[in-house]
């Protein structure tokens, strides 16, 4: 049985020489079979001279095997018409599942999968859902949605009972009603319901409609300090937030709140030079490169992620030996307006000040990551005594005072710029048009 602060106290306090142990062991087995099944990598290993019996040790494989990209993948699938990109190391009739990615950088990914009971990513996150405290008879909000695996399995896992719920754009009415009626546990928000949460808070009260939750899980586009100090402080709710462990799994924040837990046993987690190939400082921003090691079927290998993140080796004060990552951001989000460095962060400070556009949503337009002019376009909440003249004129100030740069500025609802979006749940923060 699970202990009282751990799920599985063995894997998830394990001394670190032996979890670097069980790393090389796996990533041994792991670049033979890529090897000898996977067309994707056999062809691009061939291309660097390299052979598996040349990888003897970790620090061969991190010496000689090739980093791969999301986009090799992809020019892979489009040469091929492979839909999985030539990564697939077993028979499609042996798959038991195939899901995707949100789409939301691109064209979705697609994630090849055999399993028996559950699938590997909901397996490894029965951990997080325990560090969030829930137990077995606990009730949680079942939101349906088609990004990878369904997290049915997971709360099964831990002996609870799921409530299904509707909790798509314009529903988070008949979700408080959901919860005020069944008392849940947990739910899981992503950026746009807390958007519309905050509409609905001036109707509810949302402290005492959430005070039946031991946690709400958060994943998407990162929330400003704003946004986080109303959900904690104003509704009383502990958030725990997850992100994407480089579509290897995922990786949690536990009860320190103290950076986001890879789960070392499940990927082979790497903090290189952006622009190099050099493990980078203890603190230091680098690139997640992830390998899978607990994904036999459809595996990333040293797999640069573009995700810049400064990594935590040390033991976590809650007692887990994992590395953590606090995300930085992403390679390619700062835009140069005629050569002036400009980041998502300080638009984000300068929309957020706004009422009208407190939600913090918006996207710069642009169609290279060098432009002459910075196109900007914010979704805000139409207000009665409020001409969108003089919002606009406000933001252009408030970004101008922010980054240096005037902008050109779009105006769109919160709604039209969300139903536009290619994220599920997500708003895509550079698009080209």
């Amino acid at each position: 049985m699970p202990d009282r602060r751990y799920f599985d106290r063995g894997a998830e306090t394990v001394p670190r020489e032996e979890l670097l142990a069980h790393q090389e062991q796996r990533v041994l087995e792991l670049v033979s079979r890529a090897y000898e099944f996977s067309s994707f990598y056999r062809e691009l290993w061939d291309a660097h001279g390299v052979h598996p019996r040349r990888i003897r040790t970790i620090e061969d494989f991190r010496r000689r095997i090739p980093f791969i990209t999301k986009d090799q993948v992809r020019s892979h699938r489009a040469r091929t018409g492979d839909p999985f990109g030539g990564l697939l190391c077993v028979d499609r009739a042996d798959l038991t599942s195939v899901t995707s990615s949100s789409g939301t950088t691109g064209v979705p990914s697609f994630f090849a999968e055999v399993w028996d009971e559950c699938p590997p990513l909901p397996a490894g996150t029965v951990r997080d859902l325990w560090e969030l405290g829930l137990r077995p008879g606990d009730r949680v909000l079942s939101q349906p949605g088609t990004i990878r695996n369904l997290l049915d399995f997971s709360y099964h896992a831990l002996g609870l009972t799921v409530i299904c719920i509707d909790s798509g754009p314009g529903r988070m009415a008949d979700v408080l009603d959901a919860v005020r009626r069944h008392r849940p546990a947990y739910i899981q928000l992503t950026y746009a319901q807390v958007v519309e949460l905050s509409h609905l808070a001036g109707e509810h009260d949302l402290r005492e409609v959430f005070s039946c939750l031991k946690g709400v899980a958060f994943a998407g586009l990162p929330l400003s300090p704003r946004m986080r100090r109303t959900v904690r402080e104003d509704w009383g709710i502990e958030l725990f937030e997850y992100t994407s462990a480089a579509d290897t799994g995922t990786a949690w924040e536990c009860r320190e709140h103290a950076g986001f837990h890879l789960w070392e046993d499940m990927v082979l987690a790497e903090c290189l030079e952006p622009d190099g190939d050099e493990e980078v400082a203890a603190g230091e921003i680098g690139e997640l490169v992830a390998t899978d090691l607990d994904n036999p079927v459809s595996p990333l290998i040293r797999y640069r992620s573009e995700d810049l993140v400064r990594m935590d080796r040390s033991r976590c004060g809650c007692g887990r030996t994992h590395s953590r990552m606090r995300v930085v951001g992403r390679r390619g989000d700062e835009t140069l307006v005629r050569g002036r460095p400009v980041t998502l962060h300080d638009i984000g400070r300068a929309v957020e000040a706004q009422p009208e556009s407190a939600g913090g949503m918006f996207q710069i337009v642009r169609p290279q990551r060098d432009v002459e002019t910075l196109v900007v376009r914010v979704g805000y909440v139409p207000v009665a005594d409020t001409r969108e003249s003089d919002l606009h004129d406000r933001l252009v100030a408030g970004i101008h005072a922010h980054t240096g740069v005037t902008p050109v500025l779009e105006l769109r609802t919160e709604e039209e710029l969300m139903a536009a979006s290619s994220g599920v749940g997500k708003l895509t923060r550079v698009v080209r048009s």
